[in-house]
């Protein structure tokens, strides 16, 4: 029986989905070419009709996973369909998306790896946090200069991703639990902080 071009279209797609989900739970380096395959459930000897390197399938597998982290932000809406920032800290910051690396943000999961990475997969990283940014950056205070929102919306994005990812590390569950809500604590606070008037932002902050 012949294999034909929708056949390999989707045999690539499946190794590339398997490895932005394993990449994200085990690390690049934490999963074989040979398993990736298997659990694909395609021959490793097939590896190369399909890329050129594991270089390629790196890249490939980052855009994939940074890509269904994307949409994220947008879909966690409140009842008037404006995007709930607070809800969203929550959810990032939750127990349930410390346990599930392999669905979860790409961003936390794959930094210490990218960092280590070529220059594609590290480009892919770098739109990746510029895109979430700008996404952030319209609700975070009209009245403060873009500049400050700018500043604030990279506050948050690191702050997340620092906490969800030290939270996975630790081995005492209570301390994990600890670091998640200490971080979503500070988070909520200084958005609610952004939405009030200047006066009673100022006399909340002890400047009144």
């Amino acid at each position: 029986m012949g294999y034909s071009k929708a056949d390999k279209a989707q045999s690539h797609e499946r190794i590339v989905n398997t490895a932005a989900a394993r990449f994200r739970e085990k690390g690049i380096d934490g999963i074989s070419l040979a398993d990736l395959m298997k659990e694909a459930g395609l021959t490793h000897g097939g590896f190369y009709r399909h890329f050129e390197s594991r270089e390629d399938l790196v890249a490939e597998a980052v855009e994939v996973a940074l890509r269904a982290s994307d949409g994220t932000l947008c879909s966690i809406v409140d009842a008037r369909g404006a995007i709930d920032l607070v809800r969203y800290v929550e959810l990032y910051l939750s127990v349930e998306h410390r346990d599930d690396p392999a669905t979860g943000c790409a961003l936390t999961a794959l930094t210490g790896d990218i960092a280590r990475s070529g220059t594609r997969a590290r480009a892919l990283y770098s739109a990746h946090v510029e895109r979430l940014v700008a996404r952030l950056v319209p609700l975070l205070g009209a009245a403060r200069s873009a500049r400050e929102r700018r500043l604030h919306a990279l506050d948050m994005v690191s702050t997340m991703a620092g906490a969800l990812s030290m939270a996975r590390a630790v081995q005492d569950p209570a301390l994990s639990e600890d670091v998640l809500e200490a971080a979503r604590a500070r988070l909520v606070r200084d958005i609610e902080q952004v939405g009030k008037p200047a006066a009673e932002a100022s006399s909340d902050n002890g400047n009144g």
